[in-house]
């Protein structure tokens, strides 16, 4: 797959993140009630777990969905990398967060899942735009 569209998928997965994360930052902030059909989102959302160092996690997210974002503008190797531990460390996070909403909290949040799932996408796609990389550059 060349650059380009890698990049274009990375930017429109990051995208989907972006959206699902200001969503639940902006239900944050104006303590609006989530739409949820799991009926876990509140007490998730609620959570002491829902913040780290007093920041949401959801802000957390919408900056880590944004900073992969604007990697996917530019071609460099810098980017690629950058973009790939980032998406990387948001799946990490994100598995120890489905955790902690099965083991301590007893609760799921759709919006969570959604947002791991698209996470795991945009792993799987920020990689390949590194091992693109990789290959272009060693091609033996």
């Amino acid at each position: 797959m060349s650059d380009r569209r890698l990049r274009i998928a990375v930017g429109a997965i990051a995208a989907l993140g972006v959206g699902i994360a200001a969503y639940l930052t902006y239900a944050r902030f104006t303590h609006e009630v989530i739409a949820c059909t799991t009926g876990g989102c509140a007490t998730v959302q609620g959570s002491r777990y829902a913040e780290l160092a007093g920041i949401p996690v959801a802000v957390l997210g919408l900056i880590a969905y944004a900073f992969v974002l604007s990697t996917a503008f530019f071609k460099g190797g810098l980017a690629r990398a950058v973009g790939a531990a980032t998406a990387l460390a948001g799946v990490l996070f994100g598995v120890y967060l489905l955790v902690v909403q099965l083991v301590v909290i007893d609760a799921l949040c759709q919006w969570c899942l959604a947002s791991d799932l698209v996470l795991d996408a945009l792993a799987v796609a920020c990689l390949l735009r590194l091992r693109a990389q990789v290959v272009a550059e060693n091609p033996y």
